[in-house]
Protein backbone atom coordinates (compact mmCIF):
# COMPACT_ATOMS: atom_id res chain seq x y z
CA UNK A 1 0.00 0.00 0.00
CA UNK A 2 1.70 3.53 -1.22
CA UNK A 3 2.23 6.44 1.85
CA UNK A 4 -0.26 8.00 0.15
CA UNK A 5 -2.99 5.50 -0.06
CA UNK A 6 -2.22 4.99 4.01
CA UNK A 7 -2.48 8.70 4.77
CA UNK A 8 -5.82 9.04 2.98
CA UNK A 9 -6.85 5.94 4.34
CA UNK A 10 -5.86 7.91 7.84
CA UNK A 11 -7.48 11.25 7.49
CA UNK A 12 -11.40 8.85 6.05
CA UNK A 13 -10.95 7.33 9.38
CA UNK A 14 -10.63 10.36 11.54
CA UNK A 15 -13.32 12.30 9.61
CA UNK A 16 -15.40 8.87 10.62
CA UNK A 17 -15.11 10.08 14.24
CA UNK A 18 -14.84 13.61 14.34
CA UNK A 19 -16.17 14.40 17.81
CA UNK A 20 -13.34 11.62 19.46
CA UNK A 21 -10.83 12.68 17.10
CA UNK A 22 -11.93 16.17 18.14
CA UNK A 23 -11.79 15.95 21.92
CA UNK A 24 -8.10 13.83 21.57
CA UNK A 25 -6.91 16.38 19.68
CA UNK A 26 -7.81 19.30 21.99
CA UNK A 27 -5.73 17.43 24.88
CA UNK A 28 -2.53 17.47 22.95
CA UNK A 29 -3.42 21.43 22.12
CA UNK A 30 -4.04 22.21 25.65
CA UNK A 31 -0.46 20.43 26.91
CA UNK A 32 0.91 22.24 24.22
CA UNK A 33 -0.42 25.68 24.65
CA UNK A 34 0.80 25.75 28.19
CA UNK A 35 4.68 24.68 27.12
CA UNK A 36 4.78 27.17 24.42
CA UNK A 37 2.46 30.06 26.78
CA UNK A 38 4.89 29.75 29.79
CA UNK A 39 7.98 29.27 27.90
CA UNK A 40 7.48 32.20 25.59
CA UNK A 41 6.77 34.49 28.54
CA UNK A 42 9.38 32.93 30.64
CA UNK A 43 11.82 34.13 27.59
CA UNK A 44 10.35 37.36 27.18
CA UNK A 45 11.18 38.05 30.61
CA UNK A 46 14.64 37.06 30.58
CA UNK A 47 15.47 39.42 27.41
CA UNK A 48 13.15 42.14 29.04
CA UNK A 49 15.29 42.34 32.33
CA UNK A 50 18.55 41.48 30.38
CA UNK A 51 18.08 44.72 28.53
CA UNK A 52 17.25 46.59 31.58
CA UNK A 53 20.37 45.15 33.45
CA UNK A 54 23.07 46.35 30.03
CA UNK A 55 21.33 49.81 30.25
CA UNK A 56 22.20 50.08 33.83
CA UNK A 57 25.26 47.86 34.03
CA UNK A 58 28.36 49.57 32.30
CA UNK A 59 30.68 46.00 30.94
CA UNK A 60 33.80 47.60 32.04
CA UNK A 61 32.65 48.09 35.72
CA UNK A 62 32.95 46.65 39.02
CA UNK A 63 30.88 46.76 41.55
CA UNK A 64 32.27 46.48 45.89
CA UNK A 65 30.12 45.54 48.52
CA UNK A 66 30.27 44.30 51.57
CA UNK A 67 29.73 40.84 52.20
CA UNK A 68 31.71 37.48 50.80
CA UNK A 69 28.64 36.38 48.97
CA UNK A 70 26.39 37.62 46.43
CA UNK A 71 23.23 39.46 47.48
CA UNK A 72 21.10 42.96 47.86
CA UNK A 73 20.99 44.21 51.50
CA UNK A 74 19.22 46.89 53.26
CA UNK A 75 20.53 50.47 53.69
CA UNK A 76 24.27 49.83 54.10
CA UNK A 77 24.34 48.59 50.17
CA UNK A 78 24.87 44.89 48.68
CA UNK A 79 26.10 41.43 50.42
CA UNK A 80 26.36 40.66 54.26
CA UNK A 81 27.40 43.03 57.01
CA UNK A 82 26.97 40.76 59.90
CA UNK A 83 30.93 40.62 60.64
CA UNK A 84 30.86 44.23 60.68
CA UNK A 85 32.99 45.35 58.11
CA UNK A 86 31.98 48.98 56.09
CA UNK A 87 33.12 50.23 53.36
CA UNK A 88 34.41 53.48 53.18
CA UNK A 89 34.89 56.34 50.97
CA UNK A 90 38.48 56.38 51.40
CA UNK A 91 38.49 53.00 50.21
CA UNK A 92 38.65 54.11 46.38
CA UNK A 93 42.04 55.57 46.53
CA UNK A 94 43.79 52.03 47.16
CA UNK A 95 41.66 50.32 44.50
CA UNK A 96 42.10 53.20 42.20
CA UNK A 97 46.29 52.34 42.60
CA UNK A 98 45.72 49.20 40.93
CA UNK A 99 46.45 47.84 37.50
CA UNK A 100 43.67 48.04 35.07
CA UNK A 101 41.72 49.95 37.43
CA UNK A 102 40.78 53.49 35.67
CA UNK A 103 39.23 55.19 38.27
CA UNK A 104 36.72 54.30 41.50
CA UNK A 105 34.23 56.22 43.03
CA UNK A 106 31.55 55.24 46.04
CA UNK A 107 28.44 55.66 46.58
CA UNK A 108 26.30 56.21 49.66
CA UNK A 109 22.27 55.78 49.23
CA UNK A 110 19.41 55.72 51.59
CA UNK A 111 15.29 55.63 50.52
CA UNK A 112 13.76 58.66 51.51
CA UNK A 113 11.60 61.41 50.15
CA UNK A 114 11.74 64.26 48.10
CA UNK A 115 9.25 67.01 48.37
CA UNK A 116 8.62 69.78 45.75
CA UNK A 117 6.19 72.85 45.71
CA UNK A 118 3.99 70.31 43.39
CA UNK A 119 4.08 67.16 45.38
CA UNK A 120 6.35 64.65 47.26
CA UNK A 121 7.44 61.45 46.20
CA UNK A 122 9.63 58.23 47.19
CA UNK A 123 13.04 58.19 46.57
CA UNK A 124 16.31 56.92 46.74
CA UNK A 125 18.64 59.59 47.77
CA UNK A 126 22.26 58.91 46.01
CA UNK A 127 25.04 60.56 46.75
CA UNK A 128 27.98 60.08 44.00
CA UNK A 129 31.00 62.42 42.67
CA UNK A 130 28.86 64.15 39.74
CA UNK A 131 32.24 64.11 37.46
CA UNK A 132 33.63 60.52 37.90
CA UNK A 133 29.68 59.23 37.94
CA UNK A 134 29.13 60.95 34.40
CA UNK A 135 32.44 59.69 33.02
CA UNK A 136 31.53 55.95 33.56
CA UNK A 137 28.04 55.98 32.58
CA UNK A 138 28.29 58.35 30.04
CA UNK A 139 25.66 57.18 28.22
CA UNK A 140 22.90 56.97 30.63
CA UNK A 141 23.71 59.80 33.76
CA UNK A 142 22.34 62.29 30.67
CA UNK A 143 20.67 65.75 31.49
CA UNK A 144 17.57 65.96 29.23
CA UNK A 145 16.90 69.52 31.22
CA UNK A 146 19.83 71.53 33.00
CA UNK A 147 23.06 70.16 33.57
CA UNK A 148 25.03 68.12 35.74
CA UNK A 149 27.59 70.02 37.55
CA UNK A 150 30.75 68.81 37.07
CA UNK A 151 32.68 70.88 40.06
CA UNK A 152 31.28 71.03 43.49
CA UNK A 153 28.27 72.31 43.80
CA UNK A 154 26.86 72.34 47.65
CA UNK A 155 23.23 72.58 46.85
CA UNK A 156 23.15 70.88 43.56
CA UNK A 157 20.30 68.04 43.14
CA UNK A 158 20.04 65.93 40.04
CA UNK A 159 16.56 64.32 39.92
CA UNK A 160 16.04 61.26 37.60
CA UNK A 161 12.93 61.22 34.97
CA UNK A 162 10.15 59.10 37.18
CA UNK A 163 10.88 61.56 40.14
CA UNK A 164 10.02 64.89 37.90
CA UNK A 165 7.48 63.07 35.30
CA UNK A 166 6.47 59.90 37.71
CA UNK A 167 2.74 59.06 35.75
CA UNK A 168 4.02 59.86 32.08
CA UNK A 169 1.34 62.20 31.17
CA UNK A 170 3.04 65.22 31.60
CA UNK A 171 1.79 65.81 35.51
CA UNK A 172 5.48 67.62 36.28
CA UNK A 173 6.49 67.33 39.77
CA UNK A 174 9.88 69.41 39.68
CA UNK A 175 11.53 71.36 36.89
CA UNK A 176 15.09 72.49 36.55
CA UNK A 177 16.21 75.53 39.46
CA UNK A 178 13.05 74.36 41.33
CA UNK A 179 13.42 73.84 45.20
CA UNK A 180 13.81 70.50 46.30
CA UNK A 181 13.65 69.28 49.75
CA UNK A 182 15.33 65.55 50.65
CA UNK A 183 13.89 63.48 54.01
CA UNK A 184 15.38 60.62 55.50
CA UNK A 185 14.56 59.24 58.62
CA UNK A 186 17.37 58.19 60.80
CA UNK A 187 16.36 54.99 61.86
CA UNK A 188 19.70 54.80 64.49
CA UNK A 189 18.77 57.19 66.25
CA UNK A 190 16.14 56.89 69.22
CA UNK A 191 13.61 57.90 68.97
CA UNK A 192 14.27 57.93 64.75
CA UNK A 193 13.91 60.80 63.48
CA UNK A 194 13.58 62.98 60.11
CA UNK A 195 16.61 64.86 58.77
CA UNK A 196 16.05 67.55 56.23
CA UNK A 197 18.45 68.59 52.95
CA UNK A 198 16.80 71.49 50.96
CA UNK A 199 18.74 71.91 47.76
CA UNK A 200 18.16 72.94 43.84
CA UNK A 201 17.36 70.91 40.57
CA UNK A 202 20.03 71.70 38.59
CA UNK A 203 19.33 69.06 35.99
CA UNK A 204 16.14 66.47 35.00
CA UNK A 205 18.12 63.14 33.57
CA UNK A 206 16.47 61.33 30.29
CA UNK A 207 14.29 58.16 30.54
CA UNK A 208 16.97 55.56 31.12
CA UNK A 209 14.24 52.80 31.33
CA UNK A 210 17.16 50.24 32.75
CA UNK A 211 17.55 49.35 36.28
CA UNK A 212 20.91 47.93 37.59
CA UNK A 213 22.90 47.84 40.68
CA UNK A 214 24.76 51.25 40.68
CA UNK A 215 23.87 52.24 37.63
CA UNK A 216 21.84 55.55 36.99
CA UNK A 217 17.72 55.29 37.74
CA UNK A 218 15.46 57.05 36.67
CA UNK A 219 13.34 56.86 40.19
CA UNK A 220 16.51 58.29 42.56
CA UNK A 221 17.42 61.94 43.22
CA UNK A 222 21.30 62.56 42.70
CA UNK A 223 23.70 65.01 45.81
CA UNK A 224 27.37 65.74 45.66
CA UNK A 225 29.13 62.62 47.71
CA UNK A 226 30.55 65.03 50.19
CA UNK A 227 26.85 66.43 51.42
CA UNK A 228 25.48 62.75 51.66
CA UNK A 229 28.09 62.37 53.99
CA UNK A 230 27.39 65.28 55.64
CA UNK A 231 23.77 64.81 55.48
CA UNK A 232 23.90 61.35 56.38
CA UNK A 233 26.41 61.93 59.44
CA UNK A 234 28.61 58.58 58.21
CA UNK A 235 31.59 58.03 55.60
CA UNK A 236 29.91 54.70 54.96
CA UNK A 237 29.44 53.88 51.37
CA UNK A 238 27.05 51.23 50.24
CA UNK A 239 29.30 50.36 47.12
CA UNK A 240 31.94 51.47 45.04
CA UNK A 241 31.95 51.55 41.25
CA UNK A 242 35.08 50.85 39.10
CA UNK A 243 36.07 51.66 36.45
CA UNK A 244 37.94 49.49 34.07
CA UNK A 245 40.39 50.33 31.58
CA UNK A 246 39.45 47.26 29.66
CA UNK A 247 36.08 45.46 29.47
CA UNK A 248 38.10 41.78 28.40
CA UNK A 249 37.14 38.84 30.79
CA UNK A 250 41.01 38.84 31.94
CA UNK A 251 40.69 42.16 32.72
CA UNK A 252 37.74 41.99 34.88
CA UNK A 253 38.91 38.59 36.44
CA UNK A 254 42.22 40.04 37.48
CA UNK A 255 41.12 42.98 38.65
CA UNK A 256 38.50 41.48 41.14
CA UNK A 257 40.57 39.14 42.53
CA UNK A 258 43.24 42.29 43.31
CA UNK A 259 40.48 44.45 45.23
CA UNK A 260 39.61 41.03 46.99
CA UNK A 261 43.23 41.07 48.12
CA UNK A 262 43.59 44.41 49.11
CA UNK A 263 44.81 44.09 52.86
CA UNK A 264 42.37 46.72 54.11
CA UNK A 265 39.39 44.50 52.59
CA UNK A 266 40.52 41.28 54.41
CA UNK A 267 38.20 39.25 51.70
CA UNK A 268 35.22 41.01 53.84
CA UNK A 269 34.07 41.99 50.28
CA UNK A 270 32.24 40.72 47.40
CA UNK A 271 32.99 41.68 43.70
CA UNK A 272 30.33 41.71 40.98
CA UNK A 273 30.65 42.47 37.52
CA UNK A 274 28.16 42.97 34.55
CA UNK A 275 28.84 39.45 32.57
CA UNK A 276 28.44 37.61 36.11
CA UNK A 277 24.93 39.02 36.48
CA UNK A 278 24.00 38.04 32.99
CA UNK A 279 25.46 34.97 33.19
CA UNK A 280 23.86 34.33 36.41
CA UNK A 281 20.32 35.46 34.92
CA UNK A 282 20.48 33.48 32.34
CA UNK A 283 21.56 30.20 34.32
CA UNK A 284 18.32 31.03 37.09
CA UNK A 285 16.07 31.23 33.26
CA UNK A 286 17.21 27.63 32.12
CA UNK A 287 16.38 26.45 34.92
CA UNK A 288 12.94 28.06 35.17
CA UNK A 289 12.25 27.41 31.79
CA UNK A 290 12.90 23.42 32.49
CA UNK A 291 10.64 23.66 34.90
CA UNK A 292 7.73 25.29 33.89
CA UNK A 293 8.15 22.96 30.73
CA UNK A 294 8.27 20.21 33.18
CA UNK A 295 4.83 21.19 34.65
CA UNK A 296 3.23 21.71 31.34
CA UNK A 297 4.39 18.95 29.86
CA UNK A 298 2.26 16.60 32.61
CA UNK A 299 -0.52 18.00 30.83
CA UNK A 300 0.60 16.60 27.89
CA UNK A 301 1.37 13.10 28.62
CA UNK A 302 -2.52 13.13 29.97
CA UNK A 303 -3.05 13.59 26.40
CA UNK A 304 -0.87 10.99 25.32
CA UNK A 305 -3.07 8.65 27.75
CA UNK A 306 -6.61 9.67 25.93
CA UNK A 307 -4.68 9.05 22.82
CA UNK A 308 -3.98 5.75 24.07
CA UNK A 309 -7.00 4.77 25.23
CA UNK A 310 -8.82 6.38 22.04
CA UNK A 311 -6.57 4.01 20.27
CA UNK A 312 -7.51 1.03 21.79
CA UNK A 313 -11.59 1.94 21.70
CA UNK A 314 -11.05 2.52 18.00
CA UNK A 315 -9.55 -0.65 17.45
CA UNK A 316 -11.99 -2.62 19.22
CA UNK A 317 -14.83 -1.03 17.29
CA UNK A 318 -12.93 -1.18 14.06
CA UNK A 319 -11.99 -5.15 14.52
CA UNK A 320 -13.80 -6.47 12.20
CA UNK A 321 -12.56 -3.86 9.42
CA UNK A 322 -9.13 -5.29 10.46
CA UNK A 323 -9.92 -8.59 9.41
CA UNK A 324 -11.95 -7.74 6.38
CA UNK A 325 -9.31 -5.75 5.63
CA UNK A 326 -6.38 -8.48 6.21
CA UNK A 327 -8.51 -11.59 4.17
CA UNK A 328 -7.78 -8.88 1.29
CA UNK A 329 -4.31 -9.00 1.70
CA UNK A 330 -3.62 -5.67 3.85
CA UNK A 331 -0.13 -6.41 5.59
CA UNK A 332 0.23 -6.15 9.06
CA UNK A 333 2.93 -4.06 8.85
CA UNK A 334 0.17 -1.31 6.58
CA UNK A 335 -2.28 -1.62 10.07
CA UNK A 336 0.20 -0.87 11.98
CA UNK A 337 1.62 1.99 9.36
CA UNK A 338 -2.59 3.07 9.43
CA UNK A 339 -2.71 3.52 13.11
CA UNK A 340 0.96 5.55 13.69
CA UNK A 341 -0.03 7.76 10.61
CA UNK A 342 -3.72 8.74 12.55
CA UNK A 343 -2.12 9.12 15.71
CA UNK A 344 0.65 11.94 13.22
CA UNK A 345 -2.00 13.38 11.89
CA UNK A 346 -3.85 14.12 15.28
CA UNK A 347 0.04 14.66 17.02
CA UNK A 348 0.69 17.68 13.92
CA UNK A 349 -2.88 19.08 14.15
CA UNK A 350 -2.61 19.12 18.07
CA UNK A 351 0.68 20.78 17.78
CA UNK A 352 0.24 23.45 15.05
CA UNK A 353 -3.24 24.79 17.22
CA UNK A 354 -1.53 24.71 20.35
CA UNK A 355 1.59 26.62 19.24
CA UNK A 356 -1.11 29.07 17.61
CA UNK A 357 -3.14 29.29 20.73
CA UNK A 358 -0.24 29.22 23.62
CA UNK A 359 1.40 32.41 21.48
CA UNK A 360 -1.65 34.18 21.34
CA UNK A 361 -2.45 33.14 25.12
CA UNK A 362 1.41 34.71 25.89
CA UNK A 363 0.30 38.17 24.41
CA UNK A 364 -2.69 38.37 26.25
CA UNK A 365 -1.27 37.40 29.47
CA UNK A 366 1.49 39.91 28.67
CA UNK A 367 -1.10 42.64 27.64
CA UNK A 368 -3.31 42.18 30.76
CA UNK A 369 -0.17 42.35 33.41
CA UNK A 370 1.04 45.03 31.45
CA UNK A 371 -2.32 47.00 31.53
CA UNK A 372 -2.98 46.46 34.69
CA UNK A 373 -0.39 48.75 35.53
CA UNK A 374 1.44 46.37 38.40
CA UNK A 375 4.65 47.05 37.02
CA UNK A 376 6.52 43.75 37.91
CA UNK A 377 10.29 45.30 38.48
CA UNK A 378 10.77 48.67 39.82
CA UNK A 379 13.11 51.49 39.69
CA UNK A 380 16.66 49.74 40.48
CA UNK A 381 16.80 50.52 43.79
CA UNK A 382 13.21 49.88 44.32
CA UNK A 383 11.65 52.85 45.12
CA UNK A 384 10.13 53.48 41.44
CA UNK A 385 6.86 52.87 40.14
CA UNK A 386 7.69 52.37 36.34
CA UNK A 387 6.76 48.96 35.32
CA UNK A 388 8.54 46.81 32.94
CA UNK A 389 7.11 45.61 29.46
CA UNK A 390 7.44 42.04 28.76
CA UNK A 391 7.23 40.93 25.05
CA UNK A 392 6.92 37.34 24.60
CA UNK A 393 9.19 35.79 22.69
CA UNK A 394 8.46 32.21 20.55
CA UNK A 395 12.06 31.10 19.83
CA UNK A 396 13.03 28.31 16.73
CA UNK A 397 14.07 25.84 19.82
CA UNK A 398 10.49 26.16 21.13
CA UNK A 399 8.67 26.35 18.42
CA UNK A 400 10.27 23.16 16.62
CA UNK A 401 10.37 21.51 20.33
CA UNK A 402 6.70 22.07 21.00
CA UNK A 403 5.98 20.00 17.08
CA UNK A 404 8.02 17.18 17.70
CA UNK A 405 7.15 17.08 21.33
CA UNK A 406 3.24 16.48 20.35
CA UNK A 407 4.18 14.29 17.72
CA UNK A 408 6.14 12.46 19.48
CA UNK A 409 3.90 11.80 22.36
CA UNK A 410 1.36 11.05 20.14
CA UNK A 411 3.14 8.59 18.23
CA UNK A 412 4.71 6.82 21.35
CA UNK A 413 1.23 6.50 23.27
CA UNK A 414 -0.51 4.96 20.03
CA UNK A 415 2.24 2.07 19.82
CA UNK A 416 0.78 -0.48 21.54
CA UNK A 417 -2.87 0.01 20.17
CA UNK A 418 -0.96 0.22 16.91
CA UNK A 419 0.84 -3.07 17.10
CA UNK A 420 -2.35 -4.67 18.85
CA UNK A 421 -3.93 -4.00 15.51
CA UNK A 422 -1.65 -5.31 13.25
CA UNK A 423 -1.13 -9.00 15.18
CA UNK A 424 -5.41 -9.65 14.81
CA UNK A 425 -5.23 -12.48 12.93
CA UNK A 426 -7.94 -12.10 10.15
CA UNK A 427 -9.82 -15.19 11.10
CA UNK A 428 -10.31 -13.63 15.04
CA UNK A 429 -11.02 -9.99 13.88
CA UNK A 430 -14.28 -11.25 11.23
CA UNK A 431 -15.28 -13.65 14.02
CA UNK A 432 -15.54 -10.46 16.21
CA UNK A 433 -18.69 -9.05 17.66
Amino acid sequence: MKAQDILSYSFSAIKLRKLRAGLTTLGVVIGIAAIVALLSITQGLQEAITVQLQKGLATDTLIVSVGRGFGLGGEGGMGGANSGFKLLVTDTENISKLENVKTSIAIIQRVGSVRFDAGVRNTTIVGVDFAEYADIYSSTFVAESGDIPLNLVSEAVVVGKRVSDPWKNETILCNVNDTAEIIWTNVTARPPTDKTYVGNVTAVLKEIGGFGVGGPSDSSVYIPISQAQSFFGTDECSMIIVKLKSGDEAVIDGASEAIRKLPQFNGEVSVMSATAVLNLLSSVFSIIQLFLAGIAAISLLVAGIGIMNIMIVSLMERTREIGILKALGMKSRTVLLVFLCESVIIGLMGAAVGIASGWVLANVVAIVFHGGGGGMFMGNQGAGTGGMTITPVLTPTVFLGALVFGVGVSVVFALYPAWRASKLKPVDALRYE
